[in-house]
């Protein structure tokens, strides 16, 4: 039986002009110069629902965003992130929760979700670029990510509960 090569989709989100909320988009501009074999890049301001069709068309899904809540956890971290129901829907902004629920009500399908959080410094300010403490996290996130992809350790799982791949 040969081993399937997952397809999975990054979505990196937030917003570039509010320096560290960039964390996102640009771990997906960097993340797609490396062109790895079954990753699909998508970048943009906020999830909203036409997220749930792309996601539908893969069988990993990682959300890629600035994440205050590290707490001590380093310079991100990778989670799972399961389907649930969102208390409001919006053509413009909704949770990786509801885009995963909805992948599975709208399309059938169910793929893993992940939650890639990475250490922002500075969401307040409104300037474009990454302070250096986000861009040396956001080395870090990139430099797992790119070896777990390559590794295989990113891999489906049917009931993936609240295992984490063994990312550093």
């Amino acid at each position: 039986m040969s081993r399937h090569s997952p397809r999975i989709l990054v979505i990196g989100y937030g917003n570039p002009g509010r320096r560290d909320d960039g964390l996102g988009p640009a771990f997906a501009a960097r993340l797609e110069v490396l062109q790895l074999p079954g990753v699909t890049i998508e970048s943009d301001y906020q999830l909203a629902i036409e997220h749930a069709h792309l996601a539908a068309q893969h069988d990993i899904v990682v959300f890629a965003d600035a994440a205050a809540d590290t707490d001590g956890e380093g310079p991100f971290y990778l989670r799972p992130v399961h389907p649930a129901p969102e208390d409001r829907y919006s053509s413009h902004s909704v949770s990786p929760q509801a885009v995963l629920r909805l992948t599975a009500q709208c399309f059938g399908a169910h793929p893993s979700g992940w939650l890639l959080g990475i250490r922002p410094t500075d969401l307040e300010s409104f300037a474009e670029g990454l302070t250096p403490e986000a861009e040396s996290n956001l080395s870090a996130a990139l430099t797992a990510f790119r070896e777990a992809v390559e590794s295989g350790r990113l891999a489906p799982n049917e009931d993936q509960g609240d295992k984490t791949p063994n990312v550093p």
